[in-house]
């Protein structure tokens, strides 16, 4: 009985869903439309769609599971990731909305990254799309896996069952919707988000007893878990992990599925108002993420239970403490964290294959109903690719995550930052800039020093931006005029 509860909650959840995608196919008529919903999203959607695509499972998940093994030094991913999406906001969003206008209309990465630097050689454009495709299907892989590792542990059911059913919800309204349907998705997907993790601690403390005995708990537990330092001693490692986990800050600059939120507000001056609503989202969001790690740490020491994967704190504390139906809800709202992001990247994955791939090599200008169905195809393609990398899973969902959040951090975050900011950037240097992120993420994971791949791979690409533009760089009226009307439209 109590099962047939949280399935009713899960069905209620699919059906709303796909009723969602559904309104948004019917808005849905034209390629723009498709890719970045014609450039009409209102402030909140745009910012609560941002932060539902930006989380993931990571966060009810990936970092609840991270507080619960090792202790609160871990929540410096979370105080790292709210400084960066803060200056995201603030020094990308209207700037990236004004300049796409300016840049030719582009409405992917790739397509503003040429348009910007008049890259007539496509050279830049075809790279950035791999460098996409690359790193989102990871990414969408990583979506799969925590979704399969949420049926397991939560109806012990089949991995493979669960992924293919969250697949197949997911594939259907972003196929129907695209980008407006995932965005539309995302808003009710992201208050189901910040609800569950506001309601499942906040249990989880009474349950314990209050606040003073879960502190208490917690710190008998290990000594270091209510410690920003762990042990409290200052080793080259706990540095090592302060530093990674601010640096996790730097990777907003460079994720395409929420440039793309920018590039779809009404206007430029509407970026403000999206950053309060979004920040607000977050950090409410971020904290009842820490709050379950915690708490959990003292629930389950005091059923003398321990958790065999602690990425299922959040799933196991909902289905223990709260009533089957709200279970089920609490549940959905991890499939919607899972979903929400998974369909975002389906969507610019897409847009790479058609918009930036198909389009540059396809000499003859396709028709506008021939690219929306290219895109929903491109959909299928990259979801297939994902699928087989998540069938044997041989890595956690925050190390998944980890992964793709530096490759794009490191390969798009100072060419978009340059870009925007920098008259002086060339193709040559934004394509010199890409090659060296991406290249030092990869071999920087490899050497495994302990620091976070992101930093280094950060700061070499932004040295190898700049260099090569310096050397190439040729006066260009065109370019600085566009820079100059770009810089006044996200002023006005």
């Amino acid at each position: 009985m109590d099962q047939n509860f949280m399935y009713l909650a899960l069905v209620v959840y699919f059906a709303g869903l796909l009723y969602i995608g559904y309104l948004a196919y019917r808005r849905t008529e034209t390629h723009e439309d498709f890719m970045v919903g014609g450039r009409g999203l209102p402030p909140w959607v745009a910012a609560l769609s941002a932060g539902a695509s930006d989380m993931s499972g990571w966060l009810i998940m990936g970092l609840p599971g991270a507080i619960y093994a090792t202790g609160l030094i871990e929540s410096w991913i979370a105080i790292g990731l709210s400084i960066g999406a803060y200056l995201n906001w603030k020094l990308v969003a209207p700037r990236l909305r004004a300049y796409t206008e300016v840049a030719r209309n582009s409405i992917t990465i790739p397509s503003f990254f040429e348009n910007r630097l008049k890259d007539k050689s496509h050279i830049l454009r075809i790279a950035s799309s791999l460098i996409i495709l690359i790193f989102f299907t990871l990414y969408v892989s990583s979506g799969m896996v925590a979704a399969g590792v949420f049926f397991e542990s939560s109806f012990d059911g089949s991995y493979i069952v669960g992924m293919l059913v969250v697949v197949g919800i997911t594939l259907i309204y972003t196929f129907f919707g695209g980008f407006l349907g995932a965005s539309l998705t995302d808003v009710a997907q992201g208050i189901m988000m910040m609800v569950a993790l506001g309601v499942v601690p906040i249990a989880g403390i009474i349950a314990v007893g209050g606040i003073g005995e879960v502190a208490q708990t917690v710190s008998a537990v290990a000594p270091g878990n209510l410690s920003f330092f762990g042990t409290g001693e200052f080793s080259s490692t706990v540095v090592l992990t302060i530093v990674s986990g601010l640096a996790w800050g730097l990777g907003y600059f460079g994720q395409p599925h929420i440039a793309v939120r920018f590039m779809a507000l009404r206007s430029p001056k509407e970026a403000g108002r999206a950053r309060r609503i979004g920040m607000s989202w977050m950090i409410i969001s971020l904290t009842g993420a820490v709050l379950s790690g915690l708490v959990g740490i003292a629930f389950f020491y005091s059923r003398n239970e321990t958790l065999p994967n602690p990425e299922t704190v959040v799933l196991r504390m909902s289905t223990l403490l709260l009533h089957p139906f709200f279970a089920g809800l609490v549940l959905a709202a991890v499939l919607a964290a899972i979903m929400s992001t998974f369909s975002s990247q389906l969507v610019v994955c897409s847009s790479a294959l058609v918009e930036d791939l198909y389009r540059v090599i396809n000499k003859k200008p396709p028709s506008a109903r021939r690219l929306v169905l290219l895109g929903r195809l491109g959909v299928v393609v990259v979801a297939l690719a994902a699928l087989l990398l998540a069938l044997n899973p041989d890595d956690s969902i925050l190390g998944l995550v980890s992964f793709a959040w530096a490759g794009f951090g490191a390969a798009f975050g100072p060419i978009t930052l340059l870009s925007l900011y920098w008259r002086k950037l060339t193709n040559w240097g934004a394509l010199a800039g890409m090659v060296t992120g991406t290249v030092v993420v990869f071999l920087w994971d490899a050497l495994n020093t302990g620091l976070y791949e992101l930093l280094p791979a950060f700061v070499l690409a932004t040295a190898a931006a700049w260099v090569v533009s310096l050397v190439t760089h040729q006066p260009n009226s065109e370019i600085t005029d566009g820079f100059n009307r770009a810089e006044d439209l996200a002023k006005a």
